[in-house]
Parts: structure tokens; sequence; C-alpha cells
């Protein structure tokens, strides 16, 4: 679909919004969900029958759809895109069956079906005969190619979330409209097809081809239905009486174990987290090559569709950041299983309730189940992606409202996904975890096969606490920005530290803003003793009196999503015991004192004097955070080579002895998170240019066919990485031969997506107009582009308007009004806010601008930082870098 299509799409559905209410499972109403459709029928059951021509791109279906009339009508209207119909007959109780005449109105993804005779109230067969086309991008039913030993090979998937069944499926393409599927195929013989459900039968044809055939779906919205065919293989496990399966191309299911017996661990927890066994019979992880810009995976009840990168470990280029990936992505799209998929949110506005219990749940059964990884400090960096996006103006509430298609593709989010995590977490442990799961139990138990919005929830979390939440939860979810605790200087009295919170509000781009109010949960220590202090932040103040006369830390344990801004008298005890402090207080104080310095708040000097102190010994996850944020102060540098270099000393001098200490090699009884930090490190360093960084990697990659063990597994594609980024002419005409000769899928897209990370902007140049070929396949070209906008976000931005339809032809057709915007954010150039805005103004509806409009913001901040703050850095470096 066009561009220009797509903004009319949008405006004439948020006409159609907030229409009356739909009748839930147990008979409730659901006062004003919102809804594109009339509300004059209901559908009961869909019975389709699909033929794919993969060869043609294009299928032909038939649907016969059971449906409700609730009030008399003489039309039926459903969503439906991009399909041509040929017939449609309605079937009532009694009676002849009516041919229905057809409109289509392709602007508000509907079609009308009109009768010449009113229908009455009652029970009724909606019979469709009509065809649809086959695309290229993640969007309704599309293909994707691939190579393999045995030649180029296609295979067929779906994406139907948020709105994308209406592409393959004329329906109620809303989720609060939750029907019962059946689904039968025909396909080649030799082909398998999957699907939510079971196969029960299939029928060979004369042809070659065979009808298959899948039992009967739940009651679920349309959006988690799922088909695939392809030349596929099969591994399968059973537990707790369900059969879990990955489906892969063939050649590839031995890249499947680990995600398998991630699935069975996982399975086991989750019927036990849950109380309510997983209901189907089976669960499959479909793993698909190629990439999306705007999703890895998605949670097709029963059949879980994945990108193989996301879900394949390949031995010969896995790291341990790669198995950690994959065990979240498992971990997160089965918690959807349940949360999303048994219970859905009534319509977008509450997509968080999908989304930030999975991604909740992805991080405390990872946590829970592998400890070695020790990834429980990740809760620092979930918190801080949130708040990055929701202290600027152009974020929204965690609960927000959702009027058209394509603000539902905005929804997905850092709000969405790592503030309802965030938020979630700080819940929890506000009102206890057996409590918490109580609640979450008898959510379950009372919303099942039905849909819900988020104060369902609290109210059950409310009941098994015993505790209110509702009001706090409100504060948190219903209105947008960052609470802010002050910490004024301690006194000591009778062994205990007293301090005096206020509450305000942690804004980047407006300074002068009115605070908003929070109920804040906090919990505070002193570095004198392990006990804890709870308490509730209420009408802007509260007084704490802690154990032990130490230094106060507040959000110890960093559960709290909230900035802490401590007075000068209480930073610097604070700042002496750093080496003391939990890790995962260390870095919620890295990065407090990092965003609060960034904004004026606090002195930037805090940050680095901390970053200086940090121990050799301390955790490895510390230290891969302080990679990190040099690495981003060596980026704000970057229009000033001379001033960069004098910071990149100071970090070379910082960071080489870490990567010394850890060597190049993995060690013996190493710590897992030391793989990933010897990982962090080589990229930090290379990319600030270090020289004996990249003189190793340099000598490791030029010597991989004469020295055995040159370049680890585990290493290869940092390494190559380090290569691709600081390529010349020679290096990049090598990487791209490479990359055509792979046979891997998976391998293959990351080869090209490196072609596309050169600091050379000639070379950035070429990656562009490679991108816009069919080389690196369909689906790898708008991830090249998004490539270079890292690196060139002018010459990325430029090149994608002035190649626009190009460029929108590889991007999801939903999701174009995200993904333009984006290749601009990373800008350090105050002329690009024009040429935004411009973009904006020509090719987005005014409803669909957030980004565009987050992509100003980030701008702006950028060159504030770079003018405001980076001055108070040189002098810090001048006294202490050496």
């Amino acid at each position: 679909m066009h561009r220009s299509l797509i903004s009319a799409a949008v405006l004439a559905l948020a006409a159609l919004a907030s229409t009356p209410a739909l009748a839930g499972p147990a008979g409730a109403v659901q006062n004003q969900t919102t809804t594109q459709l009339p509300r004059s029928v209901r559908p009961t059951h869909y019975d389709v029958a699909i033929t794919p021509n993969a060869a043609a791109s294009t299928f032909a279906a038939t649907v016969a759809i059971e449906l409700d009339v609730l009030t008399p009508t003489a039309s039926i209207t459903l969503n439906a895109a991009d399909l041509r119909f040929t017939s449609a007959q309605l079937r009532g109780a009694s009676g002849a069956p009516q041919s229905a005449k057809i409109t289509l109105d392709a602007a508000a993804q509907t079609a009308t079906f009109h009768f010449a005779r009113a229908l009455a109230k009652g029970h009724y067969t909606l019979a469709l005969d009509y065809s649809g086309v086959i695309g290229t991008q993640a969007v309704g039913l599309f293909s994707l190619d691939y190579d393999t030993p045995a030649g180029r090979k296609r295979a067929l998937y779906t994406q139907f979330e948020n709105s994308d069944a209406r592409r393959v499926i004329p329906s109620w393409d809303e989720p609060g409209y939750k029907a019962s599927f059946s689904l039968t195929a025909t396909v080649a013989d030799a082909d398998l097809a999957v699907s939510n459900m079971p196969i029960t039968s299939k029928r060979a044809l004369p042809d070659g081809r065979s009808v298959v055939t899948f039992a009967d779906t739940p009651k679920m919205s349309t959006y988690l239905l799922f088909f695939s065919v392809g030349q596929f293989e099969r591994v399968s496990a059973t537990v707790d009486g369900t059969e879990l399966g990955v489906v892969t191309q063939k050649g590839a299911s031995a890249q499947a174990a680990f995600a398998l017996d991630a699935s069975k661990a996982i399975l086991r927890e989750y019927n036990d987290y849950f109380g309510v066994k997983y209901p189907l019979p089976k669960l499959d992880n479909v793993a698909a090559p190629g990439r999306s810009q705007f999703f890895s995976a998605m949670e097709n009840w029963g059949a879980i569709f994945t990108f193989e990168y996301a879900m394949l470990l390949d031995p010969s280029v896995a790291t341990q950041g790669d198995k950690e990936r994959i065990f979240e992505t498992v971990a997160h799209e089965a918690a959807h299983q349940w949360f999303g998929d048994l219970v859905t949110m009534r319509w977008w506005d509450d997509l968080w309730l999908n989304e930030g219990f999975a991604s909740w749940m992805e991080s405390r059964t990872t946590a829970r189940l592998h400890p070695e990884w020790n990834t429980g400090l990740g809760i620092v960096d979930v918190r801080e992606e949130a708040i990055g996006r929701d202290s600027i103006n152009t974020t929204h509430p965690v609960v927000q409202h959702v009027a058209t298609v394509e603000q539902a593709s905005q929804a997905f989010d850092s709000i969405t996904y790592k503030k309802g995590e965030a938020v979630i977490r700080m819940l929890e442990n506000y009102v206890g975890e057996d409590a918490w799961r109580a609640g979450v139990r008898n959510y379950m138990q009372a919303h099942g096969y039905g849909n819900t919005s988020s104060d369902d929830l609290w109210r059950q979390i409310e009941k098994a606490a015993g505790k209110p939440i509702m009001a706090i939860a409100h504060d948190f979810t219903l209105q947008s920005g960052v609470p802010m605790i002050r910490v004024d200087a301690l006194s000591c009295t009778a062994g205990n530290a007293v301090v005096t919170l206020s509450q305000g509000e942690f804004s980047r781009d407006v300074p002068n803003k009115k605070t908003l109010s929070w109920r804040v949960p906090v919990i505070a220590q002193s570095s004198t003793s392990s006990q804890q202090v709870r308490t509730l932040v209420a009408g802007g103040k509260a007084t704490v009196s802690v154990p032990g006369c130490g230094p106060v830390l507040v959000n110890a344990g960093q559960t709290g999503y909230f900035r802490t801004l401590y007075a000068p008298g209480a930073f610097a005890p604070l700042a002496a015991k750093f080496a003391t402090l939990a890790p995962v207080d260390q870095l919620g104080l890295l990065t407090d004192s990092w965003a609060l310095g960034l904004a004026g708040l606090q002195p930037m000097s805090d940050f680095l004097d901390l970053a200086k102190a940090t121990p050799a010994t301390a955790d490895p996850q510390v230290w891969g955070k302080v990679a990190g944020l040099f690495d981003a102060l060596h980026n704000y540098y970057k229009k000033d080579p001379v001033r960069q270099a004098q910071f990149d000393r100071f970090a070379h001098v910082r960071l080489t002895p870490v990567l010394a200490q850890l060597g190049w090699s993995a060690r013996a009884g190493e710590a897992d998170s030391v793989a990933n930090l010897r990982e962090t490190l080589i990229n930090a360093l290379s990319d600030m240019g270090e020289p004996s960084t990249l003189a190793e990697a340099r000598r490791r990659y030029a010597a991989q066919a004469s020295e055995p063990g040159a370049v680890p597994p585990a290493l290869k594609m940092t390494i190559l990485g380090v290569i691709a980024a600081h390529a010349n002419a020679s290096d990049w005409d090598a990487l791209r031969k490479l990359a055509q000769n792979e046979q891997s899928p998976m391998i293959k897209d990351q080869l090209y997506e490196m072609l596309a990370s050169c600091y050379d902007p000639a070379l950035a140049k070429r990656a562009l107009e490679l991108a816009l070929t069919d080389e690196p396949g369909a689906t790898n070209g708008a991830g090249m582009i998004v490539r270079v906008a890292n690196e060139h976000p002018e010459l990325a931005f430029e090149f994608a308007l002035s190649h626009y339809e190009q460029v929108s032809q590889r991007v999801d057709a939903t999701s174009s009004s995200r993904y333009f915007p984006r290749l601009a954010s990373g800008s350090f150039e105050p002329t690009m806010i024009a040429k935004v805005k411009q973009y904006a103004s020509q090719h987005l509806a005014a409803s669909a601008r957030r980004d565009a409009d987050t992509a100003i913001a980030s701008i702006k901040d950028r060159v504030k930082v770079c003018t405001e703050r980076l001055p108070a850095v040189d002098n810090w470096l001048a006294h202490n870098a050496q």
C-alpha cells in the first residue's frame, strides 16, 4: 500500500472511532471500547480455506463466517484490505440464501455487504469467495526467499499484528472481536504447513498437492491467527502434556536445540506461575529467514513466529549474548500465550497489558532459570530505555488512546514495553511477589478467553494483596513522565540516618515544566546496614529514617521507576562508597548521574568521577555500562575530532587494562557475563579508534586461514564487525564477496548489515545503493539503510527520501511513519529539524507524527548536549585525564 493511501486510511478510521460498546465474554458491557466497525454484527467462527500460489505471489480463498446479528440491519461491514471478492452469500436459519452487493472502501480498509432484505436478529453464515496478494514484507501473508545448498527457496508466513489479518481474511479485525477459527490449506505435498493448531487430516490431490486441515482454534482475536508453509523440518518434545516444537528450514533443525530446551523449561515455569495450564495441545516456534525493522518475533497462539537470528543458535558464530537473547525471546513470546492470547486487551489502548507484562516475565524468568547469567542487573537498562523516551515532551502514557491503525503500530515502543515492565516490577516489589502472583492467577481465571482493560488487573492485585495499589498504578500508567526524587543532605539521629525526600519531575527538553504528582514507592538503605526501609512519597514529600548513619542510597535495588537527584552533601559521601555498593546500585548511581548530568541537573563531573573510580574488580556488567557510556560520550564529540581525541585518550586508559585482563579468548571457568563484556569492550574501543584493539582485530582477521583459533566462534561476528566499520574499499569488496557466497541465510543477513556499518561515507553510500537492489534480500534493504543511519543519519535520511517509493516497498506497510523519522533521529545537525518537519507535512497524517516529533526532540537534545554539556567534560578532562 502506498503512503498516501495509508494516510487516507488512518484519517477515515479516526472518524469512526469510539462507537458503542461491545458485550464481553461474561455478558458485561465494555463501555466505550474503541472500534472502527459498526457493532450491529459480531462473528463467532471463521471457516477458512486458502490456496496460496507462492510463485505468482497470490492466493485464492473462501471463508464461511458464522455471525450473530445483534440489531436489525441491511448491511454487514467488516475489515478487508487488498482483497478482491468474486461472490458473497448469506444463509440464515430459514429462508433462501441472499446474495450481497459488495462495496469496498480502500481508505477505511473495509468491505460492506448490502442485502435486498433487512436482516433480523439471529444467527447467520456469510460465505465469501475472494483472492489476495502475497507480499514481500512482514505484513499479512508474505514470502521470504533464502539460499540453500539445494538452491533458492521460498517460504510463506503470516504476520497479522496489529491490524493485518484483514489482508488475508475478511474479518472483524479488532482484538475485542474474539472468535474460533477452522483453517484448511492446499499446499505442495512435499511442504510442511503450520498453523495455531495441530493438523487433523491431510488429503492428497492428483496434481502433487495436498489439502491440509487443522483443528479448530479456541476463541481468540484475529491478529493471533497464523499460517506458514515451506520446505521445513520440525523437532519436538512433550512437556506437561503439551507438544513443543521448533520449525526450521530443512537442514537447520540442529540449531534449534537450545530454543527447544528453553521452551521446555519455560513452559513448566509458566504453567506453575499462571496457575492455568497452557490450554492448546501444541506450541511451535517457527523460525524464518530475513528480518523486520519493527519486530523479531510474534506470539501467534500455538505457533510463535520468530526470525532465525532471534531463535536459532549457529555454533560457528554464536555468542553468550545470542544465547541470552534467544532465551529471552522464547520467554517473552511464551508469556504472551497467557497475557495477550488467553486474556487479550479490549483495544490497543491497553497494549501494554500484553507487552509490558511479557517483557517483565521475560526478565523475571531468565533471571530465575539462568542465575549464572546474572541478567537480573538488566533491570537498570530496562528503566533507562524507558526513561530515555519518557523524559521528552513527545512521550505518552502507558495506557494511551489509540484511534487509528497507524497509531496502534506506533504504540509498539519503549513506553509500552520497557516502562510497562519497569512499572510492573515496582508494583510487584511494593505488594510482594506472592500477592502479585496470586492476583495474576485470579486475573487469568476470571478473564480467560476474554478481553480486559488495565483496571481489571489492578482489581485482582488489590484483592489478593489486601493493599491499595490502584491509585499508584494510575499515577504511573495514566499520565506520562518520570518522577524525580530529590534527596537532601542526611542527618544522624540515634544511630539512624534521616533524609528528606521531595518529588519533582525529570524532563530533558522542558526545563520549566509544571511538575506532575505521583505516589512513588521508594526503598532506602544506608551503606552501613543491610536493612532496607520502604516508604511512599505522596503529596510531594516524605522523611525517611534508615538504620545506620552512613550515606543513604535511595532506590536501593533499583526497582523504582524514577530518577534520584542527590543534593551535593548527600551525593559526595555515597560516591565515596561507590566501590562497596551492590552492582545493581552501582549501575543505578552511574546511570542517574549520567542522565542528570546531560540534562544539566547534576555536574557531569559526578558521572566522570564515578567512572574513574570504578574498581578493576567491579562486576562485568558495571564495566560494560562504563564502556557503553564512554562510547556515547565519544559520539557526542563526533563533530569535533580534536576534542574527541582528548576524551578518547582518557577512555582508552580506563578500558584497555580491563580488556587486557580478560584477553581475547575465553578462559576455563570464567563467568558468562565476562564473554559479554569482552565483546562490549572490543566494540567500544574499536569505535573509539583505540590502536591496539584495532590492530589485534585486523591481525586475527588476516590470520584466520593459517592460525587455528585466531577468530574464536564467539568473536567471529565481532571481529568482522570491526573490520567492516573501519573498512577501506578493498575490505568492503571482500566482505561483500563473503556475503554473496554465504549459504546460511542468518549469517548472510548479518554480513549485509555489516556492509552498511562503515565509517567511510563513500562506502556508506555504496551500501545505500546496494540496499535498493535484490542482492541483500527483500527484507534486508531497510535494515541496511538503518545501519547506515547509525553513523551517517543525514546521508541515510536524505537517500531514503530521494528514493521514497523504493524504500517504502521495503518497509512494513503500517510502519513507515516510524521508519523514516528514525533514520534522522541520531543527527547532530540542527538543519535536519526542518527536513524532518517537511517530511512529516508531506507524508504523514497529523495523527501519525509522534515518531517524527520524537526524532526532532532527539536532534534538539543532542545539539543541546554538545553545546551546553561537553564544555564541562572538557574542563574535567583537563584536570583528571592524566
